[in-house]
């Protein structure tokens, strides 16, 4: 159990949550309109929709296009009176981008910049590129912990539980939810999933239950994360879900 301590401290476990920048292509202004009729003739469209209709449904995964609405956050820890791990997630959300990022980026400097790790399930494509480009976006200086220019490979302590789980083969893609199947961890899809995160946010305007969902994404990645270390996973009655 010290070995799971020592290699589980300074890992904060992150998942975000996008939406489409806008709630429709038409409020963006006439420039970035023509930007994403561009973008969309490389987007695979099964369906055939118009540039208009993809944008509400796609948007989200761009960053280019669509913003940050919540960011779970998460960290294992233990108490005095026994050896077992906890787990407290809380997440950050609101309708103010820059504010979230700001509460973001305070958060994850209160760690020793140079050994804190960020852990998230294909964070490196992903949740951390998003991340850095909508601070960029909203013009806030990087968090070292997020900064990859000019480091070495083994200075930069971004976890990824895809990347755990690929080993080596980059072609393969797993989700979440799939390995999360696999190991026997409780779901955090019951409710909604990544592909509701826009109608939930602009249609039904619940952000408590975006907020409610990507905590237990978080969740889902902590313990998928301590079954590829090969550790007992976190007894539900030790998981606190912070407001």
């Amino acid at each position: 159990m010290q070995d799971l301590r020592q290699k589980a401290k300074n890992i904060l476990f992150i998942d975000i949550e996008t939406v489409s920048g806008k709630a429709s292509l038409d409020l963006f202004d006439e420039r970035m309109q023509e930007q994403w009729e561009r973008k969309a003739i490389n987007i695979r469209n099964d369906d055939h929709v118009s540039a208009f209709d993809l944008f509400y449904r796609r948007a989200a995964i761009y960053s280019e296009f669509g913003k940050i609405i919540c960011i779970g956050v998460g960290a294992l820890y233990w108490t005095s009176s026994d050896d077992n791990p906890r787990f407290k997630v809380k997440s950050i959300a609101g309708d103010d981008e820059r504010a979230i990022l700001l509460e973001f980026k305070e958060l994850v400097e209160k760690y020793p910049q140079n050994q804190l790790a960020l852990c998230a399930h294909n964070g490196k494509e992903f949740d951390f590129p998003y991340l850095c480009r909508r601070m960029l976006i909203n013009k806030i200086k990087l968090p070292e912990s997020l900064q990859i220019s000019g480091k070495k490979p083994w200075e930069i302590l971004h976890q990824d539980t895809l990347d755990m789980w690929r080993f080596g083969d980059y072609k393969s893609f797993a989700q979440l939810d799939l390995l999360a199947a696999l190991f026997g961890i409780p779901s955090s899809k019951s409710d909604i999933s990544g592909e509701d995160v826009t109608r939930v946010y602009y249609a039904e305007k619940d952000l408590a239950r975006i907020r409610r969902y990507c905590k237990e994404d978080v969740v889902v990645l902590a313990q998928l994360w301590l079954c590829l270390n090969q550790y007992d996973t976190i007894k539900p009655e030790l998981i606190v879900r912070a407001e």
